[in-house]
């Protein structure tokens, strides 16, 4: 685990409504170790419809009749209609820059829908899915994502003298599954602001801008204390800067609301190793190791080093084993796929880079996994 670092993207963690709240964070905040953001920080911005998204509406929705079912309308008019809206996980939208780019993540498809509902009457209530988490990395950095969905409002049905309700309808972007068999938990709207400003954090630190992403963590925490995914992100920025005092602090309050937080654990036993208190991080690795065995990504990396010393048999049953549990992640697949090109076993090698491109949540990855499977085509018919 020394060279892993674990965060939090659109994942809710804790605040459950039992649990007394969280004591006030100013104290972890050290505003004075970074330069301002590159950019200003407007939490408002997440939601907020723009002009063009409300000429929109006025051009779909302008002659519909009030007895129309106007979330099934919103839905055909967002989704099924000319928008041609794309998933796209490369960096997450406000719903304004959603609309305007025709593409987001969940969170910012999320979040252009309600806006959009609420603009035209409609209620919404937002949802975290439970165990639908998936992961991803960049370099050094390995990346927990969360999903979340929304619920537009039960209608009521006129029926002659009496009426009939029908049930609230699921809004969710991930097709694979069927949304309704879904594990959920009802959040408030504050809650999916600070998924987005903390997802805005991940994003910078990944591209290098530390001082962007500790600003956008601040705002997200302030947004809602209670998203302990955000107080994580903090504590690998403090880590990044070479605070691991700092970071340690951060994600002690973690600890102390969630004593078996994973991602909190991992992350400390690497600000305790640089504090120089081997022994409590030897101790907590070790109730790491106990609660979580084979964390993710575990045979994925043995699966490479297994293919760099070439043992590609044995690398493609780690690999095997990841897409096993894993079975949406594209880059899974793609390695693979390229054990199975190393064994001259072409057919299942076409099968598994089909199912990377087919996962692949950016266009950016789906374009690179597209333009190899057209080379292997290429040589399978030569």
């Amino acid at each position: 685990m020394n060279a892993l670092l674990l965060l939090l993207l659109s994942v809710l963690l804790g605040g459950c409504a039992i649990t007394p709240p969280m004591p006030p964070a100013t104290a972890l905040f050290h505003d004075e170790l970074f330069v301002a953001a590159s950019a200003p920080i407007d939490p408002g911005a997440a939601l907020e419809m723009s002009p063009a998204m409300r000429g929109y509406l006025a051009t779909k929705f302008g002659n519909r009749t009030q007895r129309a079912d106007r979330r099934r309308q919103l839905i055909d008019a967002l989704y099924h209609g000319d928008l041609k809206l794309e998933y796209d996980a490369a960096m997450t939208r406000t719903a304004s820059q959603a609309f305007e780019a025709r593409s987001g993540n969940c969170l910012a498809l999320v979040m252009m829908t309600a806006a959009f509902a609420k603009e035209i009457g409609l209620s919404v209530r937002y949802q975290a899915v439970v165990g639908e988490e998936a992961w991803d990395r960049a370099d050094d950095l390995y990346i927990s994502i969360g999903h979340v969905n929304l619920l537009l409002e039960e209608r009521i049905e006129p029926i002659g003298f009496f009426s009939s309700t029908t049930g609230a309808m699921v809004v969710d972007f991930l097709p694979p599954r069927d949304a309704r068999m879904l594990q959920t938990r009802q959040i408030e709207e504050r809650t999916v602001v600070a998924m987005y400003l903390n997802n805005r954090a991940v994003e910078s630190l990944t591209q290098g801008k530390v001082d962007d992403a500790y600003w956008w963590a601040r705002e997200a925490i302030r947004a809602d204390p209670e998203l302990l995914g955000a107080y994580v992100t903090l504590g690998v920025i403090y880590r990044t800067r070479h605070h691991a005092e700092l970071s340690e602090q951060v994600l002690q309050r973690v600890a102390e609301r969630e004593p078996e937080n994973v991602y909190a654990m991992s992350n400390r036993v690497l600000a305790l190793r640089d504090l120089g208190r081997a022994a409590e991080a030897d101790a907590l690795a070790q109730r790491l190791t106990a609660l979580d065995p084979h964390p993710p990504f575990s045979y994925f990396r043995e699966g490479m080093v297994a293919l760099h010393e070439g043992h590609v048999e044995a690398a493609r049953r780690l690999f095997a084993k990841e897409v096993a549990r894993a079975p949406y992640h594209h880059e899974f697949e793609y390695w693979l796929a390229v054990t199975y090109i190393e064994l001259n076993d072409a057919d299942r090698a076409t099968i598994h880079l089909t199912r990377a491109m087919e996962v692949s949540t950016t266009r950016k990855d789906h374009d690179l996994y597209a333009g190899k499977l057209d080379r292997l085509k290429a040589l399978r018919a030569q």
